[in-house]
């Protein structure tokens, strides 16, 4: 049975004061439930979510990380780094990454290699902007962005690996893909998979949505067959929303 997964990635917000606050809540109201919980802090709260975390069942993960184990990187943080302050799993090629900071597939699969090499758990992004989208061509991006970043990995490095489809245009837009568009896409990365290692390989990797997924919507997506959970933005900053869509799962 696959992992479901509810992960928050906080992004360029929160300070350490409003980091402990914003914890502080979710552990009074969090909910029994078998899904996995992970939030994705900044670098500098990392260390302050782990600590306040440690006896409960939400795991801090970290938002990027560079590929070199070490060298004159000003401003970036490597995997050992990371695993120093016992950070297992890390994001790896968010969109905005991309966008803003001109990550290419290439780059990301050195991040994802090096990742693999410290036995981190990786959730690869990826997805197609509107103009994919509207000329047709989601499904050949998608295609490409996860051979290019993935697919040089071994079939045991695969236990490392939580995928996480975002398809850009839904992102911070107010638009989202129908739960029958999510579906299709989740549908079709599987079998990309699949074709590529194995239908047993495909079948347990984890596949989370990362479209503006909210309360009013996370159950009815979270219920199709191959979406396995979401990768929340602004949601997973407000605690009784994050919650909301934890117990949705």
């Amino acid at each position: 049975m696959r992992r479901k997964i509810v992960a928050g990635n906080w992004k360029m917000n929160n300070d350490l004061g409003q980091t402990d606050e914003l914890l502080t809540e979710l552990l009074k109201k969090m909910p029994e439930t078998e899904a996995s919980v992970m939030v994705a802090p900044s670098f500098i709260s990392l260390r302050v979510a782990y600590d306040a975390l440690i006896q409960s069942p939400i795991e801090v993960i970290a938002q990027n990380m560079h590929f070199a184990e070490s060298g004159a990187y000003t401003g970036e943080v490597s995997a050992e780094m990371l695993k120093s302050a016992e950070i297992d799993t890390v994001i790896l090629g968010h969109s905005e990454r991309r966008a803003y900071f001109n990550e290419t597939d290439e780059t990301l699969a050195k991040k994802v290699s090096t990742a693999i090499a410290h036995d981190m758990t990786v959730v690869f992004c990826f997805g197609e902007e509107l103009t994919d989208r509207k000329s047709n061509r989601h499904f050949e991006v998608v295609e490409s962005q996860l051979k290019k970043g993935l697919f040089h990995l071994e079939s045991q490095a695969w236990k490392n690996i939580i995928l996480a489809y975002e398809p850009v245009w839904a992102i911070g837009t107010g638009e989202t893909a129908t739960p029958a568009q999510a579906q299709e896409m989740h549908a079709f990365i599987r079998k990309t998979v699949a074709e590529q290692y194995s239908s047993d390989i495909a079948d347990k990797v984890s596949i989370l949505y990362g479209g503006s997924v909210k309360p009013d919507n996370a159950k009815e997506i979270f219920s199709q067959a191959d979406v396995d959970g979401g990768l929340i933005g602004g949601a997973s900053l407000n605690a009784k929303d994050f919650i909301a869509i934890i117990e949705a799962i």
